[in-house]
């Protein structure tokens, strides 16, 4: 009975060790299942987020193609109206199965950022298909590009992707505005030729 009790310190001690080996195991198995389960959930968001900016940028450049001879100092190829129904027929059914990723996986956010920058680009989209009329297609444009930056900065954040901004509504609208200027002087250069011209057959 005596050894038993002298034991006894010892077997307390392998017991104590023995447990605390268990847990600091199931800890550390716990810990490394969730951090794969989030580098794995992480990966198809990624995936998700990718498809549903792919075809939302597919509807806004073939809308804008289609709008191009409606937008005189636009540099983009015309695309006939009946190749641009065709192709908005099949993006958007891609976009209604990527949008059920983007709600399945997407953090609130991301999910309300994106739901902005497919509403911007549906407006493109309205005009271009002749549904709706819009006063001035740049300044639609321009909404649809800021709601995309919105939506990267949020995918980006929800990813935890670093290198800080990577917006283009701004470049993008300085680059208009270049465009337009250019336009406006080389039609005040135009004029005087075109106005000599007319008073010569006067």
């Amino acid at each position: 009975m005596g050894s038993i009790v002298a034991q006894l310190p010892v077997l307390i001690g392998v017991l104590i060790g023995t447990i605390g080996t268990i847990v600091a195991t199931s800890v550390a198995d716990r810990t490394r299942w969730k951090r794969n389960q989030s580098v794995r959930w992480d990966d198809r968001r990624l995936d998700a987020y990718v498809e549903f900016g792919r075809v939302v940028k597919e509807i806004q450049a073939v809308a804008v193609r289609m709008l191009t001879s409606e937008r005189p100092h636009s540099r983009g190829h015309h695309m006939d109206r009946e190749e641009g129904l065709a192709r908005l027929a099949e993006a958007d059914i891609r976009h209604a199965l990527a949008w059920e990723s983007i709600l399945l996986l997407g953090d609130a956010s991301t999910v309300t950022a994106a739901r902005d920058w497919r509403d911007a680009v549906w407006g493109v989209e309205r005009v271009a298909r002749g549904l709706s009329q819009a006063d001035d297609h740049d300044d639609l444009l321009h909404r649809a590009n800021e709601a995309r930056d919105l939506f990267y900065l949020a995918a980006r954040g929800g990813l935890g992707v670093r290198g800080g901004s990577v917006a283009q509504a701004t470049m993008l609208g300085a680059r208009l505005e270049e465009i337009r200027a250019d336009r406006a002087l080389r039609q005040i250069a135009e004029a005087p030729a075109s106005a000599k011209a007319t008073g010569g057959g006067a």
